[in-house]
């Protein structure tokens, strides 16, 4: 059934109460933003903000020695930290091929740009299934092309 005009009406009138009131609900797109942002800017501290406590982060294609499953945002955030000091590459931008999205999950195509100190720029195509719940990633499923990924970092697989 179509929303009638009250309907719409209403839901526009309470999120703009609630953005005046700085309630409004953080999407997944709006956190995939918030994640790159963190990722280019290597911050911690923005990592820690965006995950859910409880959040799982899986990489369903690991890289040897790569686990395939963290649990939690301080296993998370800790294990992207210390790949962002051990790791020659540095993200400059995110391009998005396709997102496809429902509610509380998105599906997207991307690629992230940028520069190795091993073998210069890099282009790293990937997918990611993104969930979120209350403005916070709760989980989120990492399928990185493991061939893109061994040859910026200068690795034979």
């Amino acid at each position: 059934m179509a929303p009638t005009a009250q309907d719409r009406t209403g839901t526009t009138d309470l999120i703009n109460r609630q953005a005046a009131l700085g309630e409004q609900e953080t999407g997944p797109r709006e956190v995939l933003e918030r994640y790159r942002q963190a990722s280019i800017n290597q911050s911690a501290d923005e990592m820690r903000r965006i995950y859910a406590i409880h959040a799982v982060h899986e990489f369903p294609f690991a890289y040897p020695g790569v686990p395939s499953r963290l649990e939690g945002r301080d296993a998370i955030v800790n294990w992207i930290a210390a790949g962002w000091k051990a790791n020659p590459l540095k993200y400059e931008r995110y391009r998005t091929l396709a997102i496809h999205d429902t509610k509380e999950t998105i599906i997207v195509e991307q690629e992230a740009i940028g520069t190795s100190a091993s073998t210069g720029e890099f282009t790293l195509p990937n997918i990611v299934v993104l969930t979120v719940h209350n403005g916070q990633i709760t989980r989120l499923r990492d399928y990185v092309n493991i061939p893109a990924a061994a040859a910026a970092l200068g690795h034979d697989i």
